[in-house]
C-alpha cells in the first residue's frame, strides 16, 4: 500500500497559493482519473483507490501546512503503511517554478510541513516531490510570499509542473522509486 500526500494550507483563501502546490499537485491526480476525495477521520481529505493491483491512498492534510504530520502519522498507523511507501508533495522555495525533483529521503531543508511529518514519523524515510516555486525576487518575506498566488508570468510554468509531477507520482503507482526519479530528475 503506497500513500501520496500534497502539502498545503485549507480553505478558499489559500486556493492557488504557492504553499498549495502539494493539494493542486493531488487535485490533478484526481481529476484525471475521476476519484473523489472526502474527509476523514485523520484530518485530511483522502481516497483509497486500487492501482496496478496495489491500494494506493491520495491525501490532502486538512491542519494547516505546519501540522501536516498531526494527519499523516494516523492515516499510516491506520493502514499500517511503512514510511518508505510515502511520498509527500510539497512546495519548494530552492526550486524555481516550473521545476520538480524526486527525493528517496532527506531532512526538512527548513520547511516546517515537512518538519512536521518528520516529527511524527519519527523518521526522515519517506519519499518526497519537491515542487519549485522559487525565492521572492523583491523584499517581500518569504512567510508572505508562500502565501501569494503564483505571478500570471509563471502561470504556464506552474501547470506544467504541476502535471509532469502528477504524471511521476503515477510512475510510482507502477514502477520503482528509483527509476521515477531517473525519468522525472533531468
Amino acid at each position: 500500500m503506497k500513500c501520496i500526500a500534497g502539502l498545503g494550507n485549507p480553505g478558499k483563501k489559500f486556493d492557488g497559493t504557492r504553499h498549495n502546490a502539494g493539494f493542486m499537485v493531488i487535485d490533478e491526480l484526481l481529476q484525471r482519473n475521476g476519484w473523489k476525495a472526502k474527509k476523514d477521520k485523520f484530518s485530511g481529505e483522502s481516497v483509497v483507490e486500487m492501482v496496478n493491483g496495489e491500494k494506493v491512498i491520495l491525501l490532502k492534510p486538512q491542519t494547516f501546512m505546519n501540522l501536516s504530520g498531526e494527519s499523516v502519522r494516523p492515516l499510516t498507523d491506520y493502514y499500517n503503511i511503512d514510511a518508505e511507501d510515502v511520498l509527500v508533495i510539497y512546495d519548494d522555495l530552492d526550486l524555481p517554478p516550473g521545476k520538480i525533483r524526486l527525493r528517496e529521503k532527506g531532512g526538512h531543508g527548513g520547511h516546517n510541513g515537512i518538519r512536521s511529518i518528520i516529527d511524527h514519523l519519527g523518521t526522515k524515510e519517506f519519499k518526497r516531490l519537491r515542487f519549485g516555486i522559487g525565492r521572492p525576487t523583491n523584499a517581500m518575506p518569504v512567510v508572505d510570499y508562500v502565501l501569494h498566488p503564483f505571478a500570471k508570468s509563471e502561470k504556464h510554468d506552474i501547470e506544467e509542473s504541476i502535471k509532469m509531477a502528477a504524471d511521476a507520482c503515477e510512475a510510482w503507482m507502477k514502477k520503482p522509486f528509483p527509476e521515477v526519479m531517473n525519468e522525472f530528475n533531468r
